[in-house]
């Protein structure tokens, strides 16, 4: 049974996943990918989406997904969101009931120091799988440059960069960026 599947599915990955939404980006590629639930480009899709919406970035790609893969939408969406938010929500109260009296624990805090480089190896190889997906969709070949959108994208992550390091207030970055879209899109 699809809901079943669903839940379990995402169960499994709130469980074993450490350091949020991003974090479990690869498993969730990895599960959606291989149960056949829908191709990369739409979940792709739905991540850049999901960026913009409000509400936990696993939180939506869960609903999300599960409001695809199941015949009843809203139940799919209530499995895979439930199966997701469960594991945190039992781990939490156990930790927050525990962790005050075992804190300053050697074995606790490495531990806690182990997580985090884990934390960024799992947002960097999700940073790389969506990378290679939208810039290069059919491979990485030199027929890849032949296309405006690779320069259009070099672009955007120039900018991006220069503005990472100027103090720009992020409301004239919104509007630059919706005049240069607009106008990119009238010209291709």
């Amino acid at each position: 049974m699809i809901y079943l599947e669903l839940f379990l599915t995402f169960l499994k990955i709130g469980a074993f996943t450490f350091g949020g939404g991003y974090a479990m980006l690869p498993l969730i590629q990895q599960e959606v990918t291989s149960k056949g639930w829908m191709p990369l480009e739409q979940l792709v899709n739905f991540i850049a989406v999901s960026e913009s919406t409000p509400g936990p970035f696993a939180i939506n790609i869960a609903t999300y997904v599960g409001s695809q893969v199941a015949p009843i939408s809203v139940f799919g969406s209530a499995c895979a969101t439930l199966g997701v938010v469960f594991p945190s929500f039992i781990i939490i109260l156990i930790v927050a009931k525990v962790y005050e009296k075992f804190k300053t624990s050697s074995i606790v805090k490495g531990v806690m120091t182990g997580l985090k480089p884990a934390v960024v190896g799992l947002i960097g190889s999700t940073i790389i799988s969506i990378a290679l997906t939208v810039f290069f969709p059919v491979g990485l070949s030199l027929s890849v440059f032949k296309d405006i959108q690779v320069y259009i994208s070099l672009g955007i992550s120039g900018v991006c960069t220069i503005l990472a390091f100027k103090k720009v207030h992020p409301i004239i970055i919104i509007l630059l960026s919706a005049v240069v879209g607009i106008a990119v899109g009238y010209l291709i």
